[in-house]
């Protein structure tokens, strides 16, 4: 007895399988009950811990941080896009839970599904903006005082957000919604008769928007392992600081990229690949599987990224500590001596707390 088409896998994140697309495994079917528990858990995870980082590091550098340097304005801008990305979960999160059922509309989808692409690649090419920042500053210091100025990346910015919006119009368009049975689904790709022209599309933007900064940023480190492991390095004490940051940079990206871009990015071209290419139901199971579960591997960069403020940003921690500390101190001890002290920290000369920040 053969299946009806409407019931038939489910490999679109989530959209039925048209026939005419798998012509081959009509009768191949899913088991996707797995994606409602993980999925609204882990986004679930993922927007806690996300709006939290994310709104402390907004405020940190909106009011502890100013006037801010280069590095400030690149991690500010990442801030940004992780912050605009967590608030877009609850939705996420309500529609699996409810086993795929999207009762927020057409727009609200596209929004949605865009927030994600938006903070995957900006979060991308802002990472990438500050490993090669901090080469020019490890490998060419001289040059890095003249180009390394917060106007330019500011400008730099602006052309990152200019250039993912730019690409990812063309997702706005394939993302819609469909109907299954009662159900309204919210695509993640496109419809199944788009498919393989949004596989085309997908695999340019991949190119584009990761392959390459992805290459970049390799060399760049590459580089700069090569320059730090030099004795020159070590003839002063700042350059000994920069070094130490300049590796926890190097170790946080990198793990920020094996946990979430290079997993997400090599099953979903998979993925893609054995569907357009008919492949076995086997095959596309596993497939499927491993998909579905580097999705919030991807989110997860939200949480991640205020890491890389904390162990290798410009005087972050340092102030971030000291705000918490003085809240603290503030809180328990509003007395006279408590204010002299106050007073008289206040009266530190700013050359002073700039040398205590770089202690740090």
């Amino acid at each position: 007895m053969n299946t009806p088409p409407s019931f038939l896998i489910n490999i679109s994140s989530p959209s039925p399988v048209s026939p005419d697309l798998m012509d081959s495994n009509e009768t191949c079917r899913f088991e996707e009950d797995f994606k409602y528990i993980l999925l609204p858990v882990s986004y679930t995870i993922v927007c806690v811990l996300g709006l939290l980082l994310n709104s402390v590091a907004l405020w940190m550098f909106l009011t502890k941080m100013r006037p801010w340097n280069t590095s400030t304005v690149y991690m500010f801008h990442l801030a940004l896009s992780d912050m605009l990305y967590v608030l877009s979960l609850p939705t996420l999160i309500y529609y699996y839970a409810n086993r795929s059922h999207w009762p927020f509309g057409e727009g609200l989808c596209k929004a949605v599904r865009f927030l994600f692409y938006a903070n995957l690649y900006c979060s991308i090419l802002f990472l990438t903006c500050i490993s090669v920042h901090r080469y020019m500053g490890i490998c060419h210091p001289i040059r890095s005082l003249t180009l390394s100025k917060p106007r330019n990346a500011h400008m730099v910015c602006g052309l990152v957000w200019a250039a993912v919006i730019t690409c990812l119009i063309p997702n706005i368009i394939f993302v819609t919604i469909s109907q299954r049975d009662n159900d309204t689904l919210c695509h993640d790709t496109s419809k199944p008769s788009d498919f393989e022209n949004y596989v085309t599309y997908s695999s340019v933007v991949m190119t584009l928007l990761f392959g390459v900064p992805f290459v970049i940023i390799m060399v760049c480190y590459c580089l700069m392992a090569r320059a730090l492991c030099q004795p020159k390095q070590l003839f002063a004490n700042q350059r000994v600081k920069s070094r130490r940051k300049s590796i926890k940079l190097i170790i946080i990206v990198l793990v920020v990229f094996a946990v979430s871009f290079v997993p997400f990015h090599i099953t979903r071209t998979l993925y893609y690949t054995y569907r357009v290419l008919e492949a076995d139901c086997w095959i596309l199971n596993i497939v499927n599987f491993t998909y579905k579960v580097t999705r919030p591997l991807a989110s997860s960069n939200s949480c991640l990224d205020p890491i890389l403020y904390f162990l290798a940003g410009d005087h972050y921690r340092t102030r971030l500590l000291r705000a918490f500390a003085n809240k603290r101190v503030n809180d328990k001890f509003q007395t006279p001596q408590g204010k002299n002290n106050e007073l008289a920290l206040a009266k530190q000369s700013p050359a002073v707390q700039e040398s205590s920040d770089s202690l740090h």
